[in-house]
């Protein structure tokens, strides 16, 4: 699955820094799953069931309806620099069926502490 273009951003009034993405392929409820290797996800049952979030704390956040081919990602503001090149990195290393997440884990761990010390200088 690919990210192909942004349609529309801007920013939010909590602070952070709202992309809507236009994707080569429909979500899938496997693609939020596999989100989950890296953070929280978690589902509205009120939005009929086919809502589907992803949250990484201090990186960015991801919702979005199983079918659509657009997403929303929200960035917070600080670390975007740091985190953007692995939301699109994350997208395109998904593939059905069983993945290697070796790459990934390590490329996370990275930026992970580039992020906490421009957070919080650890």
């Amino acid at each position: 699955m690919r990210i192909q273009r942004s349609i529309q951003h801007k920013y939010c009034a909590d602070g952070s820094f709202m992309k809507e993405f236009l994707l080569d392929a429909p979500l899938t409820r496997d693609f939020f799953t596999y989100l989950g290797n890296f953070g929280q996800i978690g589902q509205l049952q009120n939005l009929g069931g086919g809502f589907c979030k992803f949250e990484k704390t201090n990186w960015f956040s991801i919702k979005g309806f199983v079918g659509d081919t657009t997403v929303e990602v929200r960035f917070k503001k600080e670390s975007m620099e740091l985190t953007v090149d692995f939301l699109y990195l994350l997208f395109s290393s998904y593939h059905e069926g069983t993945m290697d997440l070796s790459v990934l884990k390590n490329k996370e761990k990275l930026r992970e502490a580039r992020v906490n010390r421009l957070l919080y200088g650890k």
